[in-house]
């Protein structure tokens, strides 16, 4: 019979022997716990309700003197709030005398209790005859009534602190006897506990080690191969479990595991080898793209400021010439120094105001520009170059040769994670077709009429930069009904392909 059972726990599938041995030690020990906790349960309510007089006498001298105060509160500015919470106290403290003793008794303690009811009744139906005399303006009757209130209030607080004090060392010798009790408890608790759990670990480990003692030996094994000694095997094991399968397939898996690992390390080293090109060449590629597009800032733009330069100098005074090849300067100096560096969002708005300034010297102030610009994000870095050509984009294909007055508008704002840059105008509008072209970054096959190789520029270096393509956003309602461009710029840094751009 006993060989039997051994054979039939042999076959039974490891989950199952697991959740059986699991089971019955979580019961056990479950159990004890189960006991042990209804004990100490016990003994903790009985030690929580010994100080509850206390708690209720100190509840009642709170009341108590909540109804003096909010008596006297309201005897000298006579307002509802006042006599609206004395009625509250009155009340509150009425509930807590039911819970006083009445009748006759030789026991010290009742008897104080049987008192401070009398005293406090005596005390609330004075309180009422001062309040309502106060209503009624009777002066005289109220004062009077008031200062009996005072004396009774006096004497029941007194008798409050001899009460509590009594209760106290009552309560006090209970709690200690009920501590020594709970200190037994826990360690006659403790012990079973002990016993409980030492006698569980003993029979699982009894149980698991013919369960364990395989596995033991499949890890040993398994540590030698995997220090590269393929020669040798896990004992073979006669159960029909789990047990038994692995070792026996792990023993065949051994035998031609070092020819795969062989095949594993060249592919590996093949697959790094790939991997390390791609990223270089991904680099070089990228690092190109930029310095080709970073070098595509239109140059006709210099030459045709500063002959309006020298016009205005020839018809106006020197010092409007001066402003004007001030911001001049200004505006190209900004150019050729941060044409390879990152720049504030500060930086970029005083280019684009130095840009409308030059723009409405050479028109003759045509361009209504305004702006709101949230001070916390101008800290902000962003590839330099980023606003004006934007700003130009709007004057050349917005506004310029409209019947009405143009107007462009920048707006900086700080989201939560992000920096939110508006450039909006009133100008003739973009299609449906042409802006799909934009978003897109296609650029028109004729470059004299198109949207510009200023934005294709904006739009691809700040994709390559923020490595994040939902960066850029073009919207136009038609014809004639203005185009506005949103960049959403993450607050983070970019890749810093940029500050390498202009050493060769």
């Amino acid at each position: 019979m006993k060989n039997k059972l051994i054979h039939v726990w042999e076959n039974i599938p490891i989950t199952r022997k697991l959740f059986l041995e699991i089971a019955v030690t979580a019961v056990v020990l479950f159990s004890s716990n189960l006991f042990i906790y209804a004990q100490i349960n016990q003994m903790v309510e009985r030690m929580n309700s010994v100080y509850m007089s206390n708690v209720n006498l100190n509840e009642l001298s709170d009341s108590l003197s909540n109804v003096q105060n909010y008596m006297y509160r309201y005897l000298q500015v006579k307002d509802s709030e006042s006599l609206t919470n004395y009625y509250r106290a009155e009340q509150d403290l009425r509930m807590l005398l039911e819970g006083l003793n009445v009748s006759v008794t030789d026991n010290q303690i009742q008897i104080l209790e049987k008192n401070i009811r009398n005293m406090s009744d005596s005390y609330l139906a004075i309180t009422d005859e001062t309040v309502q005399a106060k209503r009624g303006q009777n002066v005289e009757k109220y004062k009077v009534s008031y200062e009996s209130a005072l004396k009774l209030y006096r004497f029941i607080g007194n008798d409050v602190s001899v009460l509590n004090s009594l209760q106290f060392k009552n309560n006090s010798a209970s709690y200690q006897t009920l501590q020594a009790a709970l200190q037994y408890l826990e360690v006659i608790s403790s012990i079973i506990l002990v016993i409980v759990m030492i006698t569980s670990i003993t029979v699982m480990m009894m149980i698991t080690k013919d369960m364990v003692t395989p596995l033991i030996n499949l890890a040993h094994t398994a540590k030698l191969v995997g220090e590269g000694n393929f020669n040798v095997k896990v004992p073979s094991v006669q159960a029909g479990d789990e047990l038994g399968i692995v070792t026996g397939t792990f023993n065949q898996m051994v035998e031609s595991l070092d020819e795969y690992v062989q095949k594993i390390k060249e592919s590996a080293e093949k697959e790094q080898e790939m991997k390390e090109r791609e990223l270089l060449m991904e680099n070089h590629l990228k690092e190109a793209q930029l310095k080709y597009l970073q070098s595509q800032i239109n140059p006709h733009f210099l030459f045709n400021s500063l002959n309006a330069g020298v016009q205005l100098a020839m018809m106006e005074d020197a010092e409007k010439t001066s402003v004007f090849m001030e911001k001049m300067a200004d505006f190209f100096r900004y150019n050729v120094k941060k044409g390879s560096e990152d720049a504030t969002i500060l930086e970029e708005v005083e280019t684009v105001e130095n840009y409308i300034y030059i723009l409405n010297v050479r028109f003759a102030g045509d361009i209504q520009y305004s702006s709101s610009i949230n001070e916390g994000a101008l800290n902000i870095t962003i590839p330099s170059m980023t606003l004006q050509p934007l700003v130009e984009n709007a004057v050349t294909h917005g506004i310029r040769n409209i019947e009405w007055p143009g107007k462009i508008h920048l707006s900086v704002e700080d989201r939560e994670d992000e920096i939110e840059i508006r450039i909006e105008d009133n100008g003739k509008g973009i299609d449906e077709e042409t802006l799909e072209r934009i978003r897109a970054g296609r650029q028109n096959g004729d470059k004299k009429e198109s949207t510009g190789i200023g934005i294709y520029n904006v739009i691809s270096r700040l994709r390559l930069y923020y490595n994040y393509d939902d960066i850029f956003h073009i919207f136009s309602e038609g014809e004639d009904k203005g185009t506005t461009i949103v960049l959403r710029i993450p607050k983070r840094g970019g890749v810093s392909y940029v500050s390498d751009i202009g050493g060769g």
